[in-house]
């Protein structure tokens, strides 16, 4: 493995006293520096598990894991969670601190001065999009979406290279977790964070994810890119979990900066289109394909041009879809 990667895990393994199966077993998987790694898969299969052992909330019963080139044990553990952000699904925010409080414990505990934790407070208060009035108020004068935000907020207050989420948005209605999907992606673009994030939700791990880990009873089944995990699933289970016979579904499930990524790293053939084709439907990199085709039919464009502020990132064409629809399931050829 590559001793140079944020994270590693080397047959990592954990069994809780009576229970009479592994929670986790020699599981073994690496993560770079800046990227987002969803941990997917249905209750009970160990996800939350593996995240809690990588800031040693856990203990493993074997294995070992380093952050940053340094195994976790040679670290003290306030100084390794002091280094890591943690947000959870029930926000863990202190009631009886007002949000300002909240944001400002870490970087308290690590010894920034007054100023700099204030001028900090406000930088992250705009960052997910929360008023400056709110340092002042208590937890619960604030919505859940809203208390999830100051959560996120505190996570990021000292500066972590490396951020675990535990289901961070699955009490959040539809909407607000859409936005706080949205919000994740926006900051991560910004700060190239290394992230671990749980979900039990496959439409979230294939919106968020730079690369997926698809767990099951304690393993993992398959690890790559959200292009990988739909059109070419290892097994029966993961096709199942994702849906990667629906057509439709696929693309409603990928955005289309899944295309331009794959696209760099030759994992789809380049599309191409006529020569004096129109160029002048544009698309974001956040939009799913399901729209980038919808937008296409309706363009009569053979392209759209993708735009992110104001710049050019590239084009997805019909055959860019064409090899996403059509590429063939790698449970089905394993069957034939």
């Amino acid at each position: 493995m590559n001793e140079s990667s944020a994270i590693i895990c080397e047959e990592l393994t954990k069994k809780f006293p009576d229970a009479n199966q592994l929670a986790v077993n020699r599981v073994s998987f690496q993560v770079a520096g800046g990227e987002l790694i969803v941990l997917l898969g249905p209750s009970g299969c160990g996800k939350t598990t593996l995240l809690k052992m990588i800031n040693r909330l856990y203990e493993p019963t074997s294995g070992r894991i380093l952050i940053e080139g340094t195994e976790v044990h040679e670290l003290p553990v306030t100084g390794l969670r002091r280094r890591i952000g943690y947000v959870i699904q029930q926000v863990g925010l202190f009631p009886h601190m007002r949000i300002e409080q909240n944001i400002a414990i870490v970087p308290q505990l690590v010894g920034w001065d007054k100023e700099r934790i204030d001028g900090r407070i406000d930088e992250l208060l705009d960052m997910v999009q929360l008023p400056r009035e709110y340092r002042k108020r208590n937890p619960r004068q604030l919505s859940g979406g809203e208390q999830q935000r100051v959560g996120l907020a505190r996570a990021l207050a000292a500066d972590p290279a490396i951020m675990l989420m535990d289901e961070p948005f699955a009490a959040i209605d539809a909407i607000a977790r859409t936005g706080l999907q949205d919000e994740l992606l926006d900051i991560q673009r910004k700060l190239h964070k290394t992230i671990l994030f749980v979900t039990h939700d496959v439409e979230e791990a294939l919106r968020l994810a730079d690369r997926i880990i698809v767990m099951r009873a304690g393993e993992i089944v398959q690890y790559g890119t959200p292009l990988q995990i739909i059109t070419h699933p290892q097994n029966a289970f993961v096709q199942q979990l994702v849906g990667a016979e629906d057509m439709l579904r696929r693309l409603s499930l990928m955005r289309v900066e899944t295309i331009l990524t794959s696209k760099r790293e030759g994992q789809v053939s380049p599309g191409g289109y006529r020569q004096g084709a129109r160029q002048d439907a544009t698309i974001t990199p956040q939009d799913d394909l399901r729209s980038a085709l919808s937008r296409l039919l309706a363009s009569r464009a053979e392209a759209l041009t993708v735009i992110q502020d104001d710049r050019t990132l590239g084009s997805i064409s019909f055959e860019d879809l064409r090899s996403v629809i059509f590429s063939r399931p790698a449970a089905e050829q394993n069957e034939a």
